[in-house]
This record gives C-alpha cells, sequence and structure tokens, in this order.
C-alpha cells in the first residue's frame, strides 16, 4: 500500500478504526512468544536445584551400590578404628549354670605365723605389714637372754606381712612377732540359698567374676557347708582359685556361675553379637562384598554363647564385638532414605 492511499483510508473514521484493530491484532503473536519464552525461563529457573538437594543427590548416587544389595563395606582401617572384631563361628559347650554371689577370703592355709625361736630382746624390726617378703628373707632381728647372742628371725613363706607385735628393745613373749599371708591361692566363699542348695555339690566347677575390675577365672567347689546361717538360711560353697599376680584381693566381692551341666552345640556365636532388626534375631556375616545382617534362629544360651539352630553355618565369619555400629549404620541409611 503506498503512502497516498494510506492518507485517504484516515480520512474516513470507521477506516481509521479498522486499521488501528489490524495493528493490535497482528502484534498479539509476538506478546503471546515473548510469554511462552518467560514460562521457560521461570521452569528453567525452578528446575535449578539447592545445594543441599545437589549433595543429597551427589550421596544417594555414591552409596547405590551400597543400598541396593543392603550390605555394609568397610575398610580395614574403618574396622579397626569402631574397634570391630570378626571371628569364625563354630562348635561350643553350651552351659546350664547356676548364679551365686559371694566375697574372696583368704586361703587358711596361706597363713605363717612366725615367732621368736628363744626368749630376747628385740634389737632390729627389718619389715612392716604390707611388704612383700620371699622365703628365708630376715625380719628381725633377736639377742637371746641365755646366750647373749644375737639371731635372725626369716620368714617361712613367701607373701604379704599383715601384722606385726613387738617393738625394738622389748622381750620377745609367746605372741608371733610376724604373720604372713601367702596370697598364692585364696578362697571364695558362696552364699547358696535354700532353693538352690540341692544343685550344689563338691568338685563342680566355678566360674568367677569381678565386674569392677574386669576379673574371670575358673576355680572348683572344694566345700559344701552342712550348717545354714540361721540369719538368712544360706550355707556356704567354698571355692579355691590361683591367685599368683595378687590380683584377687580378700574381701572383694564376686559373682559367680556353678556349671551345672555343659551341652555341645554345632554352631554357636558371642551374646554380644546378636542383634534385633525389624523383630528379627541378626548377626553381622563378613562376606566377599560386605556384612550382611542374616537372620538367623537361636537355640540354648549361656552368660557367653547362644547356639545357632539355622542361618549360620560353621566357619562362617561373623561380627562378634561392636557389632551395634553395623546395626546403627543400617539404621541411618532408612532414616536418610525416609528423608
Amino acid at each position: 500500500m503506498n503512502l497516498s492511499n494510506l492518507n485517504w483510508l484516515t480520512r474516513t473514521p470507521a477506516m481509521a478504526c479498522v486499521l488501528a484493530l489490524a495493528c493490535i491484532v497482528s502484534s498479539l503473536p509476538v506478546a503471546h512468544a515473548a510469554d511462552k519464552d518467560d514460562e521457560k525461563h521461570t521452569e528453567h529457573e525452578g528446575a535449578k536445584k539447592s545445594p543441599k538437594q545437589v549433595d543429597k543427590d551427589e550421596k544417594s548416587e555414591e552409596d547405590e551400590e551400597h543400598e541396593a544389595d543392603g550390605k555394609i563395606k568397610l575398610t580395614a582401617e574403618q574396622l579397626r578404628k569402631a574397634g570391630i572384631q570378626i571371628v569364625k563361628a563354630g562348635p561350643v559347650s553350651v552351659r546350664q549354670t547356676l548364679p551365686l554371689y559371694g566375697v574372696v577370703t583368704p586361703n587358711a592355709e596361706g597363713f605363717q605365723h612366725i615367732a621368736a625361736r628363744f626368749p630376747g630382746v628385740i634389737r632390729q624390726l627389718a619389715r612392716k605389714p604390707g611388704d612383700n617378703v620371699s622365703a628365708g628373707e630376715v625380719l628381725a632381728t633377736i639377742e637371746s637372754n641365755e646366750s647373749l647372742k644375737v639371731y635372725n628371725v626369716t620368714a617361712t613363706v613367701s607373701g604379704v606381712i599383715t601384722n606385726r607385735q613387738g617393738a625394738v628393745g622389748e622381750q620377745t613373749t609367746d605372741t608371733p612377732l610376724f604373720t604372713i599371708m601367702n596370697a598364692a591361692t585364696v578362697s571364695v566363699d558362696l552364699n547358696v540359698f535354700p532353693r538352690a542348695v540341692g544343685q550344689v555339690k563338691s568338685g563342680q566347677p566355678v566360674l568367677i567374676q569381678q565386674p569392677q575390675r574386669q576379673l574371670e577365672a575358673e576355680g572348683r567347689l572344694e566345700y559344701v557347708s552342712g550348717i545354714a546361717n540361721p540369719v538368712n538360711q544360706s550355707i556356704i560353697a567354698r571355692a579355691s582359685l590361683k591367685n599368683t599376680e595378687g590380683h584377687w584381693i580378700p574381701g572383694h566381692f564376686v559373682n559367680a556361675e556353678v556349671i551345672l551341666s555343659e551341652t555341645p552345640a554345632a554352631v554357636a556365636v558371642r551374646n554380644e553379637a546378636l542383634q534385633t532388626l525389624d523383630g528379627e534375631t541378626v548377626v553381622f556375616v563378613k562376606e566377599a562384598d560386605g556384612f550382611e545382617a542374616r537372620p538367623i534362629q537361636t537355640g540354648r544360651t549361656d552368660h557367653r554363647y547362644t547356639e545357632i539352630v539355622s542361618g549360620l553355618v560353621a566357619g562362617e565369619s561373623y561380627v562378634a564385638v561392636n557389632s551395634f555400629i553395623l546395626k546403627a549404620d543400617l539404621g541411618k541409611e532408612s532414616i536418610e532414605d525416609d528423608d
């Protein structure tokens, strides 16, 4: 359209309106296209992920294999730092035991009372209560009243001096100068109440524990009293323990378990290895590609071991110590999955 025709059209009011409307309509596709570009830009901005979401996605990708097979993979260094111990399942004897409580007492045969051989004046006291002495060691020197000669009083056994009588310059008497306790063996007096009296016999093996000092040893019942304490109706069952290193201190309270019977179990694990997941009892079994929480069926148990009826075979390696760490790791993954 040339300029002369356009001028003619605009001279008519109706034609001027038509022309203006046509210009508006022709501009609509451009505005619509711009709106679409804005929408695409908005969608693109919304698709951008927050740093937290990116980190979560990256972590999910790293743990994808770990979560897919349900096994926990740990390096040797991680196992060492966590204190995780792995042992092999195998046969053990599961014990039926009777729990008792008692106290460590000195062995009556371990006491030696040492006196002066001849009456005289004490010239020297070389040792005092609490000292450790060896057999043949000089404890004191005495000047005889009759010969006026000085002689030595020596230890007859090795042990700890628990008592000393007399002072330098005093006359000796019939009272022993020294008492020495040989603590190479000690006794443990256990209280047996009426309901358990029929289960306890001399010769039975007994496991003695001192939890506060983490001591544990096995001995045998040497004596079962036939007289009850009128106050609490208990009788005394006495066991003997070797104590060459002096760990068992007379006067300390102890726990004990008298072993009533022993039954062989083809496969057993330590009690601390057992964990509960989703209502099932499991042990963490070491496999080539990680640790698996394996459901098992248990049988008889004692203070240390539990028999495995099914789910684990002899020779398989399992986590015996700190298995709760692996359980916690699985629980952490479950929470992250829920998020």
